[in-house]
């Protein structure tokens, strides 16, 4: 045995090490609901410790783990808390956290059966489960992957392939070169990793036919084009601005008449079908054929966790497929054929926790429990003179603008310098506008109470600064 394996298997056998971990893990969960949301200039200037050469020899585990904790955890943004409203980034149900611990020190790699049973077998049970939860057809396939980035990504090469084997054309074997055209077609507000997955999969954006949206960015149904089997019609579920979802129930029908491939990017807003109150919205989705949805945001599991579900698992397998001779398939689920990767983590166990903890009813209230967060910021901002609210509430998305682009810009700067919430900037029908994205189970009344008055607050230094200068 060489000393550094040595030295390793003392660390794990004495525990100190871990202990260490530990201690420093409950310590940054009992104060990050009352830090400043983002990590403070000076935390920010104190990272530059990491900037060093490569150690030329092993060195201490245990200042290792102390040099992440003195330095890297002032440096995080709080997204655990309830006043992050950046991006559509969910906090994580405690459950979760203490589940994606354990499922850490167990290193499961859940591609084969055989790798990993217990990957194998929960990510079978919570197949079930969402097919049930969403409503979707009962032989519908699910793979786990990092995010709906990806989960777009499988959806939509599932779709190129059964497109082209179709029209006789085995997409593995032959490429692209001189393939038959598939045809694409979504809203002008498709989100930027629909078309990033567009063009990795060799399709071309500027192959897409671009359908308008109407005022709240929803696709208008009667500008969709004659659809037919060649094409992929890509709808959303959750608008990244304004939260709005398409009408599924009527485009799905014409769609599927034609045979068309549906995708559905739901990335956050596939959630709403779980949510008595609110599964309105989602209507005929189980019409598409293939859907892509995260759990690490509106469901809370932990980074990273991304869903694809798709009707056709023929297409799906062999779009993702991948063979080996030391591969050792089994009788029951092998995680690889749904996923681009052999090599990931068992995100299966976080999420399957979650689910198993709250039930549908605790899903349920979770959920809505955010799109009323949303619904009372709305109604808090507006009262507050300077500030308009641009899109309808329907589900967890809040959209603010002031007078004018200039001063909406500054006031997000002041908001964000504030740091009582952090939340980022867009441009909606040509306006700069604050996007106000509610997704965590730890956002209170009151956590929604202090962000409204952090933006009148920095709304007050923009015009008091525009008065000194005005004066000036």
């Amino acid at each position: 045995m060489n000393d550094v394996q040595n030295k390793m298997f003392l660390e794990i056998r004495d525990k100190e090490l871990f202990n260490q971990s530990q201690k420093y893990v409950l310590e940054y969960l009992e104060n990050i609901f009352d830090r400043n949301v983002y990590p403070t200039e000076k935390a920010i200037e104190n990272l530059s410790i990491f900037d060093e050469e490569l150690p030329t020899s092993s060195t201490s585990a245990k200042n290792v783990i102390e040099q992440l904790n003195t330095y890297g955890n002032p440096a995080t943004t709080a997204t655990l808390g309830g006043r992050y409203f950046g991006f559509v980034c969910g906090s994580a149900v405690p459950v979760g956290l203490a589940a994606k611990s354990l499922g850490t020190y167990w290193d499961q790699a859940p591609a084969m059966n055989i790798l990993s049973p217990i990957g194998s077998k929960l990510e079978s049970v919570v197949e079930k489960w969402l097919i049930d939860l969403f409503n979707l057809p009962k032989h519908t396939s699910a793979g786990f992957v990092s995010g709906t980035s990806t989960a777009n990504l499988c959806g939509l090469a599932a779709a190129r392939y059964r497109i082209l084997q179709r029209n006789n054309w085995n997409i593995n074997e032959k490429g692209l070169r001189n393939s038959p055209k598939i045809r694409i077609v979504t809203s002008k507000q498709a989100h930027s990793t629909v078309l990033k997955a567009i063009g990795i999969l060799g399709l071309g954006t500027e192959n897409i036919e671009w359908i308008d949206v109407d005022n709240q960015g929803r696709i208008i149904p009667e500008l969709i084009p004659e659809l037919d089997e060649n094409t992929i019609l890509i709808l959303q579920a959750g608008n990244v601005n304004s939260g709005a979802f398409d009408d599924f129930e009527s485009i799905c029908e014409k769609a599927k008449k034609n045979n068309t491939w549906i995708h559905i990017d739901g990335a956050f807003g596939l959630w709403a079908e779980a949510v008595d109150k609110l599964n309105y919205l989602t209507k005929g989705i189980e019409n598409a054929t293939s859907w892509a949805v995260d759990g690490h945001k509106t469901l809370n599991t932990p980074y990273d966790c991304g869903i694809v579900l798709c009707a056709d698992q023929e297409a799906m397998t062999s779009a993702l497929h991948m063979s080996g001779s030391y591969i050792i398939e089994s009788t029951k689920r092998d995680g690889m054929f749904y996923t681009p990767e052999m090599s990931r983590r068992a995100r299966i166990i976080e999420l399957w926790s979650i689910m198993k903890y709250l039930g549908k009813s605790g899903i349920d209230e979770m959920i809505l429990t955010m799109h009323q967060r949303a619904k009372q910021f709305a109604e808090e901002i507006e009262k507050i003179k300077g500030f308009y609210v641009e899109n309808n509430i329907v589900f967890n998305q809040v959209i603010v603008r002031c007078d004018s682009d200039k001063i909406t810009e500054q006031v997000l700067s002041n908001i964000q310098m504030l740091r009582e919430c952090w939340l980022g900037g867009s441009v909606w029908f040509g306006k700069k506008v604050m996007r106000v994205s509610i997704c965590s189970w730890a956002t209170t009344k009151n956590d929604i109470t202090k962000s409204v008055k952090s933006f009148e607050k920095a709304l007050k230094m923009e015009i008091t600064n525009a008065n000194t200068v005005y004066k000036q």
